[in-house]
């Protein structure tokens, strides 16, 4: 461990190539994704110091709120500088991402250390049931959008459709918090004899906020890297958006809930994947197409390609599949990022 904070150095070094032009944007990207690995893991150890107070649920919000701070700033950015068409890829890729890569390595990884793993199938099918919910509703104005052309709505039309769908959302996913914070499992109550702390509550919370605070400054330089160095590798900018720029943007995200799936604590993990999945349908989607009203130069409608509707909608399914049993295994593992390494290999070949 000790190796891996050392490489805390990378943090400066990336400020230092980023400002002064050095080596280019291919170093940048570099440096910045090696930066993410030191701060991820203390990400990870302010998570579980902080999830032993308050219990797996609100641990895991807290991590996925604030880790997807750092993708709400970098996409309200690319909305004043008028790139909708990157900011719904990667809305759709996030989703994607956290369900089959980051669950995916959790419950291989964790899978193939610890055996059949057991969570709390109550929680868990809410959260994908949620998902569904979410990518049912994304699918909506979308599917009014491609209809025939007799019957399909002005472009004003979908803009206000896509409003109004926006602000549901936000009331349904006021009313998840409320509904899973108020209720207790038996898992939650037994949760304090889960550890003892090596650290005081507002120790951690400070260390859960500064490295959440580093974490946005090494992702934003990473993804700003990113699509000059795809667009030197010859990527389009469909496949940036919405395969490498969730996947690179959330890196430390995703360490954090393999980190804990591998400790077998599989609650916090599928809390962290699930739920930042679930935070970016039905909260950060709805509030970046509002802001857009105000924001850049067009609207952003919640219309997304029939290439992304599929991927989320077959992402979605298998999340409900998974979480209905509460047990996990490696071969689940597998199967997500096999999917997922299909979806990448079908991206790829879209021009």
């Amino acid at each position: 461990m000790k190796i891996l904070y050392a490489l805390l150095i990378m943090v400066p070094i990336t400020l230092v190539l980023r400002f002064a032009g050095i080596g280019g944007h291919t170093a940048v990207f570099v440096a910045s994704a090696f930066a993410l690995v030191p701060l991820a893991a203390l990400l990870g150890r302010a998570t579980e110091e902080v999830a032993i107070y308050t219990g797996p649920k609100i641990g895991a919000l807290l991590n996925a709120t604030l880790g997807n701070s750092a993708e709400l700033i970098i996409t309200i950015i690319a909305l004043r500088e008028g790139l909708v068409e990157v900011v719904k890829a990667s809305i759709a890729g996030s989703i994607i991402g956290n369900i089959l890569v980051v669950l995916g390595l959790s419950l291989l990884l964790g899978g193939l250390k610890n055996g059949t793993q057991r969570f709390d199938a109550k929680a868990a099918g809410t959260n994908a049931t949620m998902m569904l919910l979410a990518v049912a509703a994304l699918t909506v104005p979308a599917v009014f959008a491609l209809g025939s052309e007799e019957h399909r709505p002005s472009a004003t039309d979908i803009e206000h459709l896509s409003d109004g769908v926006a602000i549901v959302l936000i009331v349904i996913y006021g009313l998840y918090l409320l509904f899973t914070l108020r209720s207790t499992t038996p898992e939650e109550e037994e949760w304090s004899h889960h550890g003892e702390s090596t650290m005081k509550l507002p120790l951690a919370i400070g260390l859960l906020l500064g490295s959440t605070l580093a974490v946005v400054v090494m992702s934003e330089t990473l993804v700003g890297a990113l699509e000059p160095t795809a667009a030197s590798w010859g990527l389009t900018e469909l496949f940036v958006g919405i395969l490498l720029v969730p996947f690179v943007g959330n890196i430390a995200e995703h360490l954090v809930a393999v980190q804990v799936a591998y400790k077998n604590q599989m609650d916090l993990s599928l809390g962290i994947a699930v739920g930042s999945g679930l935070q970016i349908a039905v909260f950060v989607a709805p509030v970046l197409v509002l802001i857009s009203l105000f924001v850049g130069p067009e609207p952003m409608t919640l219309v997304f390609s029939s290439f992304e509707l599929v991927a989320l909608v077959a992402a979605a399914f298998i999340a409900v599949l998974i979480s209905v049993d509460g047990e996990s295994n490696w071969l689940e593992g597998a199967e997500l990022i096999g999917l997922y390494t299909i979806l990448g290999i079908a991206f790829y070949f879209v021009p």
